[in-house]
């Protein structure tokens, strides 16, 4: 394949990718093309379905996980709403303060069945768990800092108290090395670091968990038989993680396959090497300590006006100023965002 950076053409130093990917050429030529078919009326909506299942298939790999443990939807909280809406009556949760909203409120919206959540400091998460509860959920990375959470800990914990583990993996899939079947469930937004457009979810959901879970957006997507279940009267499901699938989104779905193949061919290992070397070279000329993530933020009044006058793109997120550092980067990239907040 091409040097990575020929696979983007950008008009910014785009530094944003925690709040949307960027497509490489590749994805954007698929995506033109099928577009051009819907506008024409030329397109073959089987033909998409078969980029659905390959978007499935990488998705799976990335992070690692059985193809047929994966399930597809629209968002991280349409998952979690699933799982959520499935706890029995009374069930108590486990959250981090300061968590993204998608992987909190699921839980809080089932508040007239009993069901509580507490929030405690993400440090104190994994000694937070205890008999009492029923499931902890959390994202391996933090959405407006990058801090990496303490996993492996907090998954210790929880299988120590017999607890399910839900992970919001939206910040973290697509860069970092993960193992799914770690978790319960681990779900993520496809359009941020796997660089699809929005409207498109995975989630692995663990064989133990399935049968806990009620499909309540069931249509024929999730059927056993799909091609004859459009107008059944009895419902029967497929036994995999599909049965939990939404209606598909053809379009995210095209650009995904294609985009997932560039993450797989790169592979997440060099990815996340690329990702984090650019990231702590840009915090050592801060004169900050290494902080071994994807995504880091600048507590300066100025930063989001100095860094966009310099073409930088980036976001503000709990009034500190994120940047995010993807494939597409390079260390000109860092240096040029450094240079920009360390000019007088």
């Amino acid at each position: 394949m091409n040097t990575i950076p020929d696979l983007w053409h950008t008009d910014t130093v785009w530094l944003n990718t925690a709040q949307y990917g960027i497509p490489p050429t590749p994805t954007h030529q698929a995506l033109t093309q099928t577009l051009h078919t819907w506008h024409t009326a030329t397109g073959d909506p089987a033909a998409w379905g078969q980029e659905l299942e390959q978007a499935r298939t990488n998705l799976a790999a990335l992070v690692d996980a059985p193809a047929h443990d994966l399930t597809l939807g629209t968002s991280t909280s349409q998952i979690a709403g699933t799982i959520a809406a499935s706890l029995p009556d009374g069930a108590r949760v486990l959250v981090p303060e300061g968590d993204f909203a998608s992987i909190v409120f699921p839980w809080h919206a089932q508040a007239d069945r009993g069901v509580t959540v507490r929030a405690v400091p993400l440090d104190e998460l994994a000694q937070a768990v205890d008999e009492h509860t029923d499931l902890v959920a959390f994202s391996p990375v933090q959405s407006a800092n990058g801090r990496l959470a303490p996993t492996s800990q907090i998954v210790a914990a929880a299988r120590a108290a017999g607890a399910l583990v839900v992970a919001d993996a939206t910040q973290a899939a697509g860069w970092t090395p993960l193992r799914a079947t770690d978790f319960d469930a681990l779900i993520a937004s496809a359009y941020k670091w796997l660089m699809a457009p929005r409207g498109l979810a995975l989630a692995y959901l663990s064989p133990t968990l399935r049968p806990r879970l009620r499909p309540n957006n069931a249509g024929p997507a999730a059927a056993r038989e799909v091609a004859t279940a459009m107008y059944a009267t009895d419902m029967d499901l497929t036994d995999t993680a599909r049965a939990f699938d939404t209606s598909p989104n053809w379009f995210a779905a095209v650009a995904a396959a294609t985009s997932t193949r560039v993450l797989l061919e790169v592979g997440v290992e060099h990815i996340h090497h690329h990702n984090t070397t650019l990231t702590d070279h840009f915090r050592a000329l801060l004169g900050q300590e290494p902080g071994h993530s994807a995504i880091t933020s600048v507590d300066s009044p100025d930063a989001a006006d100095r860094l966009a006058r310099a073409g930088v793109a980036t976001t503000q997120r709990e009034g500190r100023t994120r940047l995010s550092f993807h494939l597409y980067n390079t260390i000109d990239d860092a240096e040029h965002a450094a240079k920009a907040l360390l000019a007088p």
